[in-house]
This record gives C-alpha cells, sequence and structure tokens, in this order.
C-alpha cells in the first residue's frame, strides 16, 4: 500500500516539485526511501474516489539518471560554478477543496540542510477535513520559508488596470508559473535590517517564531515598565499604507506571555482596530492566545478589557471592547477598540474566493475612525494573511488614485519594514485575484435608502423596452465560469441516473456527502450541495426534487444531517411534466427503506402549505420532527406577482429554525438551481437587510453561483431579488422596525 494512503482511508492530493541545481545527499537518499516515490495509480484505484475525499498524491521531481560516481561529481561542480549559491525550491501545488470528516493526512515538508541558510526537514500529522483552499507552507514553529535567490535583480512594472485580466491569467498560466516566478524575484527583506532587539536573550521568548522579527528600526517600541530596557519590545513592526505611512502594525498573534504588551501596545499607539486573520487553533496547532474576555471584563497587565458587544457572520465576527489604562493613578478615559475577526482563511492555502476577503476590508474601513492610530494586523506569525491583507487594502487605494496596480512594487518596498511579508507565491497570487475581482465587479453594496432610486437606473428603458441596466449587471454572472472539472462524482456513470437536470450537477468540494453503505459503491452520492447562509457556513442544502428512485437518499441526507426545516417551491407537475416525485404520505405514513415518513399535519397558509412530519429511522428506532414548507405562490411561468408570499414563507422557515436548532435547510425546487437559488439569495439578503441596512444582490447570486451552477437561473428572477427587497421595505416601511 502507498505510504501516502495507509494513514486514511480518504486521501489528499499534493504535488511537490523540487527544482534541483544540484542534488544533495539528503534529497538523494530520500529519493531512495519509499517514502518519497510517488505512488503507483492502482494503490488508489477504486478507493472512494466518488467521496469527495479525493486520492493519488505524490512528490514529483525531476529524475536524474544514474551516473558514475566521479562523473556525478564533476557535473555537480560544473553546476556549482554555473550558478552559485542558487538553492532548492520547494513548492506546494493544487489541493482540491473537500468536505471530509476525521481523516489523517501527512504533509512532508522537505528542506535542504548544509546550504547557506540552514533549513529543516518537518513532518507534520493533520488530523482535519480537507480544507477550502489551495496547498501551502503553513506557519509551523520554525516558519518554513521558501528559498529565493539572494542575486535576482528582476522587477516588474506596474500593471494598468484594464490590462490586469489578462495579465492576470497570463500569470496564471502553467500552474501559475509565472506567479511564482515573480514571487521568487521579491527581496525577502531589508540588506541593511537588524533584528539586535529582538535576539536579546531576554526579548527570544516573546516571539512565537525564532525566525519571524521585526527590524530594530521599524519595530514598535513600548514605553518601558520600571526602568527595565527590555519592557519595550514586542513582536511587531509599522508598516506603510498606499501613501500613508505607518498605515498598519504587522503583528504576530499574541502569546499567553505576551498579551499584556500586546493590549499595552494597542493603548500606547491609540489603536481603535485590531484585524485578526488567524484562528485560536489551526490543524490542532496554537496559532494565537486569546486575548479578549468571552464575556465580561478582563484585565491583562495595567490594561482593563471588557467585551461591549459581538456579531457573528459568515466570514466574520465582529468584536466590540471597552479599553480602559489603569496603571496611573487617575484612571485614564476609556476607549473602543474594534476586532474584526476573519474566520475564513482555511487552515491550508488561501480562500476559495476573494469575495469574503473583499467584503471584510470594506467593512474594516468603515470601522477605522478617521485619526484614530495604526491599524494592528496579525495572523500566527505577522507575515503571510497579514501582508496579504495590507498588500490588498494597498493596491485597491492604489487603482483608485492611480488607475494601475504594482504589487511587486509595493511588497518589496514593505518588506523593508517586515520580512517575509505574503509568505507564500499561493498569497502573492490571491492578492492579483482580489484586485481582479474588485475591478471587474467594483462595489455593488447599496444602502437600502437608495434602493429606489438603483432600481430606477437598472429599470432605465429605451425605446425597444429593454432593461439595459439590469441585463448588463445579470451578463456579467452569466459569463461566470462553471467549474466542470469539479463535478466528477455527479458525472461518474453510476451517478448519471440520479441527476433530473445533467446540466445541474454538484461542485464536489461542497457536495453533500451520505455514509457509504457497506459493500455498495457510489452510495454516497446525492444531487445536492451545501450553502452558507449570512451568519453561518453550510447554512442551506441546495438540492433537486427527487425521483422516484432517489427519494430514500433524500430522506436519508435529511436523517443523517439532522434538518428540520425542508422548503419546496415547485408543485409535483408543472405544464404537464413530472417536476418532483411525491416524498411525504398523503395521509397516515409511508416507508422508504429504512425510513419511515408519516403525516401528523397539513395546514393551508396564505400561500404556501404547512406540513407536520415525522421521520422514523428504523433500524435505531429514533424519530425526529420534520416542518415541510410548500410554496405555492410561484407560477408555472415567469415569477410571484408579488413578494409578499416570498417574505412571509422565509419569516416563518427562520421562526422553525431558532425553535429546532440551526441544522441545515433542505430546500429544493425541480433541478434545485433557479427558484432555490433564488429563495437562498433572498434569505441571505434580507437578514442583511435587517442586520445592517445593507444589500448586495450581484454579490450575492454570485457567491451562490460559486457553490452551485445556475443558481437564480433567469433575469426575471434575478430582478425578483430586488424587487422583494423594495416590497419588504414598503412593509417595513419604519427603517427601525428592520433595522
Amino acid at each position: 500500500m502507498c505510504v501516502y494512503c495507509w494513514p486514511c482511508p480518504f486521501f489528499l492530493p499534493l504535488c511537490w516539485r523540487f527544482s534541483l541545481t544540484s542534488p544533495s545527499p539528503l534529497i538523494l537518499f530520500l529519493r531512495r526511501c519509499y517514502i518519497l516515490q510517488p505512488p503507483h495509480p492502482s494503490h488508489c484505484a477504486g478507493r472512494a474516489l466518488a467521496a469527495d475525499h479525493h486520492c493519488t498524491a505524490g512528490l514529483v521531481f525531476p529524475q536524474v539518471k544514474k551516473k558514475k560516481k566521479k562523473e556525478q561529481q564533476q557535473i555537480n561542480e560544473k553546476k556549482k560554478k554555473r550558478n552559485p549559491g542558487q538553492s532548492q525550491l520547494l513548492h506546494f501545488c493544487t489541493i482540491l477543496r473537500g468536505r471530509a470528516v476525521g481523516d489523517k493526512h501527512f504533509l512532508l515538508l522537505v528542506t535542504e540542510a548544509g546550504l547557506k541558510n540552514q533549513r529543516k526537514v518537518v513532518v507534520t500529522a493533520v488530523d482535519k477535513k480537507v480544507p477550502n483552499g489551495i496547498s501551502e507552507e503553513q506557519e509551523q514553529q520554525t516558519v518554513v520559508l521558501l528559498p529565493r535567490s539572494q542575486s535576482s535583480s528582476k522587477t516588474y512594472a506596474p500593471i494598468p488596470v484594464e490590462q490586469l485580466e489578462e495579465e492576470y491569467r497570463l500569470r496564471s498560466a502553467d500552474d501559475g508559473k509565472l506567479f511564482r516566478e515573480e514571487y521568487i524575484s521579491l527581496p525577502a527583506g531589508s540588506a541593511q535590517g537588524t533584528y539586535e532587539e529582538a535576539n536579546k536573550n531576554e526579548n527570544k521568548e516573546k516571539n512565537r517564531y525564532p525566525n519571524i522579527l521585526p527590524y530594530d528600526n521599524s519595530r514598535v517600541v513600548l514605553t518601558q515598565l520600571d526602568g527595565n530596557p527590555c519592557s519595550d519590545y514586542v513582536n511587531a513592526s509599522f508598516v506603510d499604507g498606499y501613501t500613508e505611512k505607518n498605515k498598519f502594525i504587522a503583528a504576530q498573534g499574541p502569546k499567553e506571555d505576551t498579551v499584556a504588551d500586546f493590549w499595552r501596545m494597542v493603548w500606547e499607539q491609540k489603536v481603535a482596530t485590531v484585524v485578526m486573520l488567524t484562528n485560536l487553533k489551526e490543524r490542532k496547532e496554537d496559532k494565537c492566545y486569546q486575548y479578549w474576555p468571552d464575556q465580561g471584563c478582563w484585565t491583562y497587565g495595567n490594561v482593563r478589557v471588557a467585551v461591549e458587544d459581538f456579531t457573528v457572520l459568515v466570514d466574520y465576527t465582529i468584536r466590540k471592547f471597552c479599553v480602559q489604562y489603569q496603571a496611573s493613578e487617575a484612571a485614564k478615559t476609556p476607549r473602543l477598540v474594534t476586532q474584526l475577526h476573519f474566520t475564513s482563511w482555511p487552515d491550508f492555502g488561501v480562500p476559495f474566493s476573494p469575495i469574503g476577503m473583499l467584503k471584510f476590508l470594506k467593512k474594516v474601513k468603515a470601522v477605522n475612525p478617521l485619526f484614530s492610530g495604526p491599524i494592528v494586523v496579525h495572523c500566527s506569525a505577522g507575515v503571510g494573511r497579514t501582508g496579504t491583507f495590507i498588500v490588498i487594502d494597498a493596491m485597491i487605494d492604489m487603482m483608485h488614485a492611480e488607475q494601475k496596480v504594482d504589487v511587486f512594487g509595493f511588497v518589496s518596498r514593505i518588506r523593508e519594514q517586515r520580512s517575509q511579508l505574503i509568505q507564500t507565491d499561493m498569497q502573492y497570487s490571491f492578492v492579483y485575484q482580489a484586485l481582479l475581482e474588485y475591478y471587474l465587479y467594483g462595489d455593488t453594496e447599496l444602502d437600502v435608502s437608495t434602493l429606489e432610486g438603483h432600481l430606477h437606473k437598472l429599470h432605465n428603458t429605451f425605446a425597444d423596452g429593454d432593461r439595459v441596466g439590469l441585463e448588463e449587471e445579470f451578463k456579467k454572472l452569466t459569463n461566470m465560469r462553471i467549474m466542470k472539472e469539479n463535478m466528477r462524482t455527479g458525472n461518474l456513470p453510476a451517478n448519471m441516473k440520479k441527476n433530473r437536470v445533467l446540466q445541474i450537477i454538484p461542485y464536489d468540494f461542497n457536495r453533500v456527502i451520505l455514509s457509504m453503505r457497506r459493500g455498495q459503491e457510489f452510495t454516497d452520492y446525492i444531487n445536492a450541495s451545501f450553502i452558507d447562509g449570512y451568519r453561518q457556513k453550510d447554512y442551506f442544502i441546495a438540492t433537486q426534487g427527487p425521483l422516484s428512485h432517489t427519494v430514500e437518499d433524500f430522506w436519508r441526507m435529511v436523517w443523517e444531517w439532522k434538518c428540520h426545516s425542508i422548503v419546496m417551491l415547485t408543485e409535483l407537475q408543472e405544464r404537464e411534466q413530472d417536476k418532483c416525485f411525491q416524498y411525504w404520505p398523503t395521509d397516515d405514513s409511508v416507508t422508504y427503506g429504512n425510513y419511515i415518513v408519516e403525516l401528523k399535519g397539513d395546514t393551508l397558509c396564505e400561500t404556501f402549505s404547512l406540513r407536520d412530519l415525522v421521520l422514523t429511522f428504523v433500524p435505531e428506532k429514533q424519530t425526529r420532527t420534520i416542518r415541510h414548507f410548500h410554496f405555492h405562490g410561484w407560477p408555472e411561468v415567469g415569477i410571484p406577482a408579488e413578494g409578499k408570499g416570498m417574505i412571509d414563507i422565509i419569516a416563518s422557515v427562520q421562526k422553525q429554525q431558532q425553535q429546532s436548532g440551526n441544522h441545515p435547510i433542505v430546500v429544493h425546487c425541480s433541478a434545485g438551481a433557479g427558484r432555490t437559488g433564488t429563495f437562498i439569495a433572498l434569505s441571505n439578503i434580507l437578514e442583511r437587510v435587517k442586520a445592517e441596512g445593507l444589500m448586495d444582490v450581484f454579490q450575492t447570486v454570485k457567491s451562490l453561483r460559486m457553490q452551485r451552477p445556475h443558481m437564480v437561473q433567469t433575469v426575471e428572477q434575478y430582478d425578483f431579488c430586488y424587487r422583494v427587497v423594495q416590497d419588504f421595505i414598503d412593509i417595513f416601511s419604519d427603517y427601525a422596525n428592520f433595522k
């Protein structure tokens, strides 16, 4: 059995490349070891490929023909003369996004010892579901840094915004080869930079990672305590923005013994906003100590921190603290400090899409007061994700001011202030991806008070009656690429018959996975996708209307994922065509395999039927109450005439969720895309309108289409999303009623 397969029943696809100029004894030895040999395809054949826990892992590197020892030594010496000091490049490539549970994956980081800069061999055991993102070198106890040529003098010119799309396409080709070349050409840091303070014995324990240190000339200097000269040290550096000097403080995630220093820095630098880009633990490793109380107040050194408020959203959490310095005889006036904690950065790599990061960045800009101190930005080491955030912010500012971006130049400059900002080429390419997203689609967020005027512009008509604004906006969505390469499971021959519409197939990275029946392959598949809600990931399950031969799978999904609410947006037949098999009893009960469904009540509301069902899992004799919302207000052709019915059913479903717990809501029409996407989009949009008084129909629908193809299928359905929000505002015309 392949060494990559034995730790887990499902496999992690990794592709590693070693670009070797002169193989060292370490690498040659490891090459001969079984652990470094690429697995034979037969080792992984037939092993849960349909389960979205993808297999086939291996290392890819150039093979060297066997030569006589003396001849090989001569070749090596010639290469050393041609390329003095050139080091080896270790690069991680793509990892598919998945939803495995409890899998054990082993990542092997191999770097070379004996070069000018000593490097390490690190083996990390990971017990984590496969994430949504791209594999990267994550921060270890010692952060593993990509080696690069010290003599590279290649530079890259700024890019005009109108050329950004083409430049991104060129750099992304060949597995991002040009992105890697550009990233490797960056200077690692300041040639004159020194780390004398950081390397003092008294300060070494204050550093989370011994090789990620602040330069002496740009470090944040605290006031000394009790005359102790080393009490002024914290692992944090001033970093410039696009034009604003020292706009940011890039810091490591506080350790338990540096929390007091962190809050002292926040107080002394008059910080009003803290940006956190890591979770406290990732892959069972401590990344940051929790430096705030969950509730009430706590004192860290001389700084008292009290929780005022917090809001949890799908991509980030906002916490507000009342901070007061108490060391002096008279307590200082308390200040409000807002922490914005981005929680959607995957354990591996970079976010699947930059949409969440751009929304987060806009929120940071909105909450940071004018004339406040620097914005503190930290991840774990304070270089990778921290640098990524800072560069995106600065380049968006540059885009507005100069209609061009200079990522290479800006990263080169800020690395003079803190080395290794932006830690991997994947983070570097993510910056470009975010900038392209911003350039192509801009800021489409609206305050609800401006909706009426915006709708008037969208519906501005010419003589032929075409709605140019709305059509153009929707056309941008239809131009999005459907990722057919990520639909492999649904397109397997054994699963094709389970799909109602062959164009609507769930993506592998977020499909709903059923438990595999013993001895039966491909029984883990159902045409259903997890979809994020406004506050919670995987809040919805978007699925097709069950077929006669998939009804048991449908109820198995409801049972295994502990769903209590089902929303149905189609009739069983429309225009004399079957749209959905009746999967509930008209009276009494009906049995589907191991599941019994009983009808306990059927109430007809104004625009929907409300059915109370009891689902029994026969082998365990356990039952669960299910509430079935069947919307009758959708005509066979077109869209509902008004939005009140949709507003009512969304409110009823949310009320049910509050009572039953926030387990996934199953939503289906016939194909599970058009009406289903419209319902989910409106649920998320209205939830945000109530919470923030803001809306973004375009980005909401775009996000849905990245999670399941063809969500919100027609321009009429897209227009309906706007009209329902307007109806909602008209119904609750007093803004305070829904703010």
